[in-house]
Parts: structure tokens; sequence; C-alpha cells
């Protein structure tokens, strides 16, 4: 994703509340090469698999859904993975595109079997009205067309889906440029790489192409290990509570550095390895934010409450935690 690592390097040279400092990004280099591990795409058994079509549907639902869990304190991704996953098992038309299309708020609750309102849940339902009316206009009503027509590329699955569905644009202008993210357009490629193992609708040859996920999980981790570096103003802005708005400087900048720092990280690791650090470990960001029990915001299309990402980064006070979160990230 050339457009994604090019703007956040752009934005990395041009910030004005977040720096990379180079030194750090070498010591959590130095430290962590010679320990990289695999993880497993679904180790906690939450989400749907059949081998088939019907995953790449529910995945592509799934992903379509994947934001905004911090303003209700009891709501993490294991709830939308899980309700999702148990009300394909009851009916595995849940996901046909007639019925997407017609979702209101309140059955999208009782999909997910939540007793109370979701966060952004207009947002959320118009989101499926979007996945079932473009999968039905131009992909014969299944993601698994959408798939099979990218040809075994990850970065040009992320292309279709961006151009055909609007609500996986993540981008934002920055100082007059535009900045592409494509967070969950990203992990629509690697969910289904993972969920199939590389093989099947999972099998991309350009798998190790696609970037770092700009999760806010990323920058907290980045800074408690010093790799990052916040302005005062910023600082002072999560050590009160402060919202971060979807678009600001602040916001666009905790991303676009985080993913250009990982990306700096996973060449110098190369480079010491004597070997590719990328797709197998990379393509696993979704990973940590399964694994957290804090749930954390990951779309830009919301307003972002960093402080959530730095309390829980820092409540393990140690520095072999970040090294660890870490490493899901490359």
């Amino acid at each position: 994703m050339e457009e994604v690592r090019e703007t956040s390097a752009w934005v990395a040279r041009n910030s004005s509340h977040v720096t990379i400092d180079s030194s750090g990004l070498e010591k959590v280099v130095e430290t962590m090469k010679e320990s990289i591990p695999k993880v497993e795409w679904d180790y906690e058994g939450i989400h749907y698999f059949d081998n088939g079509p019907l995953t790449v549907q529910y995945l592509f639902v799934l992903d379509a859904l994947n934001f905004c869990f911090w303003p209700d304190k009891d709501l993490n991704y294991d709830h939308l993975a899980k309700g999702l996953k148990e009300a394909l098992l009851n009916d595995h038309s849940a996901f046909d595109t007639d019925r997407l299309q017609k979702y209101t708020g309140p059955q999208l609750r009782e999909l997910l079997k939540w007793p109370r309102s979701l966060p952004l849940e207009e947002e959320r339902v118009r989101l499926l009205h979007e996945v079932g009316f473009e999968l039905e206009r131009s992909f014969e009503g299944k993601a698994s067309k959408l798939v099979e027509s990218c040809g075994k590329s990850a970065v040009k699955l992320v292309a279709l889906v961006t151009r055909h569905f609007p609500g996986f644009r993540d981008h934002s202008m920055y100082k007059g440029h535009q900045v592409f993210l494509y967070k969950r357009a990203q992990i629509f490629a690697a969910d289904l790489w993972g969920a199939f193992k590389g093989q099947g609708y999972g099998e991309f040859n350009d798998i190790g192409s696609i970037t770092m996920f700009a999760d806010y999980i990323v920058p907290a981790v980045l800074q408690q290990l010093g790799v990052l570096k916040y302005s005062s103003t910023l600082a002072n802005a999560i050590q009160a509570s402060s919202e971060i708005g979807a678009g600001t400087e602040e916001e666009v900048e905790l991303r676009a550095c985080s993913i250009f720092a990982v990306e700096k990280m996973r060449e110098l690791l190369s480079i010491k390895c004597g070997k590719q650090v990328g797709s197998e470990c990379r393509v696993r960001s979704l990973a940590l934010v399964r694994w957290c029990p804090m749930p954390i915001a990951p779309t830009s299309s919301n307003t972002v409450n960093i402080l959530l990402s730095r309390s829980y980064a820092c409540k393990k006070q140690n520095t072999n935690f970040g090294l660890e979160c870490l490493k899901y990230f490359l």
C-alpha cells in the first residue's frame, strides 16, 4: 500500500505534535530482534469459519462494523465477532444482501444479543445497508465474488473495497495533503489471509505489501517504549482525558507516525535479522486488539479517545509489556 506508506511518511516529516525518536526506535529493534512470534488468527475461537464463501461474507460484515467500542465500557471486539458468529450459526441467511439492506438498530442489537443501544448504532446500520446494496449491485451479492475479482492481490482487494464501499475509505486531509490509512480495508485482506491460512480465499501473492493497521493501542505502546514523543499540548490533552477528534492534526499524526515508525522498525529488523520481516507477522495487527481486555476505538471515522489506549498500556508499567504488544504489529 504505497499510498499509505508515502502519505504516512509525509505526515511524519511534517508533524507538529508527534515525533519519532530514532534512538528509541533502534533500541526497541535491538531488544526484540530475536523473538518475533507467530500468532494463530483465531486462537480464541471467536470467529465463524466454514472454509467457504459464507466465511468471507461473515468477515466482510464483521470488518464493516469493527469500530468504536470505547463509549460502552462493557462492549468489545469479542462481543461483535462472537455475536455475528452465533447469528450466522443460527441462520445462514443472516448476512444475505437483501437482509443486510433492511436491518434496523434494534434488529442489529438483537442479532448481537446486546441489551442496549450500540455506540454509533445508526452509522453501523448505515454501513450494513451500504455493504448489502453494493455487494448486490456489483458482486452478485457475495463478498466472495469481490475477493475473487482481485486476482489474489491484497493491494487490489483493498483498492476494490475502498472504491466500492465508502465506509472503508479511511483517509483524512492533513495540512493540505490527503493522507491514506485504510485500516479496515487492509484488515479485511489480513483476516482472509489469516482465516484461510494463505490458501483459497486467503491466498494473496502480495500479502506483505499491506501495512501495519493504524489502531490506537499502537501509539500508546510506541510512546511507552520511547519511539514516539508527544508535544506538551498533546501530552496535556491526553493527561486531561480530552477526546481527540477524528481528522484533527493530532489524530492523523498519531496514526500516521505509528505506521511510519513500525515500517522503519520492520526495515531495521529485516537488516539485523538478515531476512525479510513482514507478511507473517505484520498482518496480525488485530491479534492485540482481540487479546487486550480494554476496548479501543479502531477507526478514524469516529472521535478517538487516545486516553483509553494510553491508560491500558501504562497499566503494566514495564517495557516487556510494550515489546510483547508491539511484536504483533510488525
